[in-house]
C-alpha cells in the first residue's frame, strides 16, 4: 500500500502537501481495523516509512514497554519511557523511533473509525494537549497489562466466532483498555498541571484554531473577552510559559512538520503559518530553535 497525503474537503489527498501514512488494514488479522502485538526489531508502518526518520501517520499507537530506556521522539520533543511506560501517539503527530533504543513490549494500533463516536468521546482519544508519556503506578499498569493481554487473546482468536461477532467483541475489549488508558492520561495532566483554568483552556483551544493568522496575545485576549493580565496570569500558572510564549511554541511546531514532511518552499510555509515575508519567518524561526529553517530541513533529510 502506498502512503498517501491527506486533503481535508479535496480530492487530491493533499493538505499542506504533507504526506501521512496510513492504517495497514491488510496487515492486521482478519483485516480488523486494529493490531496488537509484540514489539518487533524492524517493525514498521509501510515499506517508504524508515522507523528511524521522522513521519507522520493517521492511526493510534499505544506503546507498553516491558524493557528501557527508550528514547522517542514525538512532535519534536524528546520522550524516555522504562519498563511499565505507556507512550500514546496520535494521529497526526510527527514521531520517528530511536536508532540505539531496544523496543521490547506490546504495541497496540487502532484505526481511527474503528471505535464508535461515543466510545471516541468517553476515551478522549483526540486530547492533543495530553502528554504522550504515561507512567501508571503499579495497581493502574497490572489493570491495563491484563486489559492488553485479554486484548490481543482476543485479536489472535479467529477460529471461534464469525467475524462480525470477532470485531464485535473486539470494539468492547479495545474499549475496556482504553477507558483505562484515558483516565490514567487525564489523572496523569490532573496531576501534573492541576484542575485545568477555563480561562487558559478557553484560550488554548482559540490558538489551536487560529495560530496560523494570529499571533497577537491582545487579539485572543479581546476575542475571549478577558484582560491581557488576567491572561498572563492564566497562561502561566497552567504552563509556566506567557501567552506569547505559548502561541509562539505552536507555530514553531507546525513550521517543523510542515519541513520535515513536504518540500514546500520556505517561503509559502512561512505564509502558511502567518509570515507573508520569508525574511520574516526565517528570522522568527531562528530565534527559536537556533537554526534556520533550511538548516532544520536538510538535517532531516
Amino acid at each position: 500500500m502506498a502512503g498517501r497525503t491527506i486533503q481535508g474537503g479535496g480530492d487530491d489527498g493533499v493538505v499542506d502537501g504533507i504526506r501521512t501514512f496510513p492504517f495497514p488494514v491488510e496487515l492486521s488479522v482478519g483485516g480488523v481495523g486494529m493490531q496488537v502485538g509484540p514489539m518487533e526489531a524492524g517493525r514498521t508502518w509501510h515499506a517508504q516509512a524508515p522507523l528511524e526518520r521522522v513521519h507522520r501517520i493517521d492511526f493510534h499507537v499505544v506503546m507498553l514497554f516491558d524493557g528501557g530506556p527508550v528514547r522517542h521522539m514525538i512532535d519534536f520533543a524528546e520522550h524516555e519511557a522504562s519498563a511499565g511506560d505507556l507512550l500514546w501517539i496520535r494521529p497526526g503527530q510527527v514521531h520517528r523511533f530511536s536508532r540505539t533504543s531496544e523496543y521490547r513490549g506490546t504495541v497496540l494500533t487502532m484505526q481511527p473509525g474503528f471505535l464508535p463516536r461515543a466510545t471516541v468521546e468517553a476515551t478522549g482519544l483526540y486530547h492533543y494537549d495530553q502528554a504522550p508519556l504515561l507512567r501508571p503506578d503499579a495497581p493502574r499498569l497490572a489493570a491495563l497489562r491484563a486489559c492488553l493481554a485479554q486484548l490481543q487473546r482476543e485479536y489472535e482468536d479467529t477460529e471461534t466466532l464469525p467475524l462480525s461477532l470477532h470485531t464485535a467483541v473486539l470494539r468492547h475489549s479495545l474499549t475496556a483498555f482504553l477507558l483505562r488508558l484515558a483516565h490514567l492520561a487525564a489523572s496523569s495532566a490532573e496531576a501534573a498541571r492541576g484542575q485545568a483554568d477555563t480561562t487558559f483552556t478557553l484560550f488554548r483551544d482559540a490558538v489551536e484554531r487560529n495560530f496560523a493568522t494570529n499571533h497577537s496575545v491582545s487579539a485572543y485576549a479581546d476575542s475571549l473577552g478577558y484582560s491581557r493580565r488576567t491572561l498572563v496570569r492564566a497562561v502561566r500558572a497552567a504552563t509556566g510559559e506567557t501567552p506569547k510564549g505559548f502561541i509562539d511554541k505552536r507555530v514553531v511546531l507546525e513550521a517543523k512538520r510542515l519541513l520535515a514532511h513536504t518540500d514546500m518552499p520556505i517561503g509559502r510555509i512561512g505564509a502558511a503559518i502567518g509570515f507573508p515575508d520569508a525574511a520574516n519567518f526565517s528570522k522568527f524561526f531562528q530565534q527559536h530553535t537556533e537554526q534556520t529553517p533550511a538548516a532544520f530541513r536538510a538535517e532531516l533529510r
